[in-house]
């Protein structure tokens, strides 16, 4: 079965190229004219993944996001032609997943599309498996995390991040590393995403994100989550 994309910009030239495109690659492709018509197509055509532009009128991307993350964890790529980094760092912490400055070229952005799409499949096929590191579960089939008795709301990238840290307490991974974990390639540019994710991951799970117990930083090196009290 064809995998859905739904295609959230509000100049009908993009939704055309974009359906055109992905059509061709074999993807079902609806679209969207602003967030509010976004909503509506998402709640009837459950799409496996959204492409969500940010400047639209009735309803913009920010506020789409808002409302979308709170009812679907449905992975989504944001097409921006904002280049001021605190719009693409506002965008991820509003819930998506990843983003792509315009003008882009198709054929990568049908790359990461896909590279989310490998990441939530593989999640749905992995046999039952749970992660704990102290007070935290991460459950890998059910897709899930929990401090404590707490169950944490997770985007698909805070997901994979978190279960690529705890898998391997001590371990050092580098931005380009989680990078790769999450899209299959890491694209250069593009490595500061992880830090916005890492924050965003800080803010859920750790009791005093400014001061982080679970997910440290090694300066110049990456991240890592904190080996077991006793160990070196």
């Amino acid at each position: 079965m064809s995998k859905k994309i739904l295609v959230v910009d509000d100049k009908l030239e993009i939704r055309k190229l974009l359906k055109s495109y992905f059509t061709q690659e074999g993807f079902e492709v609806v679209t969207a004219a602003d967030g509010q018509e976004a909503l509506f197509v998402a709640r009837h055509e459950k799409p496996d993944v959204v492409l969500l532009d940010l400047m639209m009128p009735q309803m913009n991307g920010y506020d789409f996001l808002r409302t979308f993350s709170r009812e679907s964890s449905t992975p989504v790529i944001v097409l921006t032609a904002k280049v001021d980094e605190s719009d693409k760092v506002l965008g991820l912490e509003l819930g998506a997943d990843d983003y792509v400055v315009k003008p882009f070229s198709p054929r990568e952005l049908a790359a990461r599309v896909r590279a989310v799409l490998r990441r939530v499949e593989k999640s749905q096929r992995e046999p039952p498996q749970v992660l704990r590191a102290g007070e935290i579960m991460v459950d890998l089939q059910g897709h899930y995390a929990r401090v404590g008795d707490q169950m944490v709301d997770l985007t698909p990238s805070e997901f994979t991040i978190l279960a690529t840290l705890i898998s391997a307490p001590g371990r050092v991974f580098s931005r380009l590393e989680l990078l790769e974990r999450l899209q299959g390639i890491a694209y250069e540019g593009y490595e500061r995403t992880i830090d916005v994710h890492i924050r965003n991951l800080r803010s859920k799970i750790e009791a005093d994100p400014s001061q982080p117990r679970h997910i440290e930083t090694v300066y110049g090196a990456g991240y890592r989550f904190a080996p077991p009290e006793g160990s070196s």
